[in-house]
């Protein structure tokens, strides 16, 4: 897809003016201090961190679907309560944007290291704290406030961890690497994502019904303890990011980036949220949504489901580092555009396939959603930060990225579960995902290309 010309091309001086910011931008390359770490340790540190917070964002996902109506929300009718359940699931991502705000703004002013250790320990420590909480047979209506709660303050501390994340990996990357680079953040979450589908797996397979529903799905939640020291232990060892030292050395930092941000770059924002809401549609509709449709309407058992859903994972982490690597080469902007209009004629096909009830099917229609998921995510780890200035990317990578979580992550299991609710053939939630990713594509074809971009002293 051709650049709509309103970012800088080939041959642009790196000082040169950025169109959307108004702002000239001034000032060398990063200083030459420290050596800078290793391919491997950055790799590493915004692997490890996403795929621990995604971990813990999944198993909630996971025990949505299959537990917590009953354990929370036992007055209501199966079906009410899922819907319940799925609710609390979309608290996180309403309180994603006030995370992403909050870790923005500090990670644009005191440094991205030091807020990604913050969101790990409050990510973790709250999913802890899930996993423990007792129930509503316990303490009544108290147990589903303290729910919402801490789904909350999960939502808190995942809106400041992706943005840090990915700009850990495209501020250190080399030329002409930034969309390899920034690949390593985006394959947390199907790491995160098969570690945790795996665990509930074991347990389904070791664990009787009665022990999984009165205590089991509770461990997953309580090891992530374990996993968040691991996480600690890598990231502490991380220095700050070349450009952002840059950054700091020239005294180039905003007082108040949030407001730097909607000032100039406001209509990026709303764009690269909207271009992200297929992302999340095709994801919380194939794990989230389809896990319940296929364990409570097509009795499919509970450990195929889940192990339908790994298979598709694995084939959205391959699609993931395929396009992550290729937007080096052909674009960012033509590479998400590939994936998304592909989107919208799988959304037509996928529950036609689920319908049949027949396992093979099933596991198609899962594995070619996630796997278009995987084509669109790979990018968006360098296309994201990409958009925005220094002074205020993370701020702008991450309100973007959580934004469109909003719309695209709380709102498909909702409105799926309503529509079976009110009778409407399956077939229209299929009819909504390819909705999303017109809206998505159209949202892309507004914003230019941004690989070329020169980062370092913008």
């Amino acid at each position: 897809m051709p650049s709509n010309g309103s970012d800088p091309q080939p041959g642009t001086p790196p000082n040169g003016p950025d169109p959307q910011a108004g702002m000239p931008s001034n000032g060398p390359e990063p200083r030459v201090g420290a050596p800078p770490p290793t391919r491997t340790r950055v790799a590493a540190a915004s692997l490890v961190g996403t795929a621990i917070e995604f971990y813990d964002f999944y198993i909630y996902g996971t025990a949505a679907a299959l537990v917590l109506n009953t354990a929370f929300f036992p007055e209501l009718d199966e079906l009410a309560g899922t819907l319940a359940a799925f609710s609390t699931f979309a608290v996180a991502f309403v309180a994603r944007p006030l995370g992403s705000a909050i870790f923005g703004h500090w990670g644009d002013r005191i440094g991205r290291t030091s807020m990604l250790v913050v969101s790990l320990l409050l990510m973790g420590l709250s999913t802890v704290a899930i996993g423990l909480l007792p129930g509503y047979a316990a303490i009544g209506v108290a147990a589903p406030v303290l729910l919402v709660l801490l789904r909350f303050t999960q939502g808190i501390g995942l809106g400041g961890e992706w943005g840090g994340a990915a700009l850990l990996a495209t501020e250190h990357a080399p030329p002409g690497k930034r969309g390899h680079y920034a690949m390593f953040p985006q394959l947390g979450p199907p790491v995160g994502f098969i570690a945790a589908n795996g665990l509930f797996l074991v347990l389904g397979g070791v664990l009787t019904d009665e022990q999984f529903l009165g205590w089991g799905w509770r461990l997953p939640f309580v090891a992530s303890l374990v996993l968040v020291a691991v996480g600690l232990y890598v990231r502490v060892k991380i220095s700050e990011t070349p450009v952002f030292q840059a950054a700091m050395d020239q005294r180039r930092l905003a007082r108040v980036p949030l407001a730097g941000l909607l000032r100039h770059q406001w209509r990026r924002v709303l764009l690269g949220a909207g271009t992200m809401v297929i992302t999340y549609t095709l994801f919380y509709t194939a794990t989230t949504y389809g896990l319940a449709y296929g364990t409570a309407t097509l009795k499919i058992p509970r450990t195929t489901m889940l192990a339908l859903t790994m298979v598709g994972v694995v084939f959205m982490g391959i699609g993931t580092a395929v396009s992550a690597s290729a937007s080096d080469r052909i674009g960012r902007r033509r590479t998400l555009g590939y994936g998304t209009a592909a989107a919208i004629g799988w959304g037509l096909v996928m529950f036609p396939l689920m319908q049949t009830a027949s396992v093979p099917l099933v596991g198609l229609a899962l594995a070619g959603a996630l796997t278009l998921m995987g084509l669109i995510f790979g990018p968006m780890g360098a296309y994201l930060p990409e958009l925005f200035r220094t002074e205020y990317r993370y701020s702008g990578a991450s309100v973007a990225y959580s934004l469109g979580g909003v719309l695209g992550g709380a709102i498909p299991p909702l409105v799926a579960t309503q529509m079976q609710v009110s009778g409407l053939p399956v077939f229209y939630v299929g009819v909504y995902v390819s909705a999303m990713a017109v809206l998505s594509l159209l949202c892309l074809l507004a914003l230019p290309e941004t690989g070329t971009r020169q980062l370092a002293g913008e």
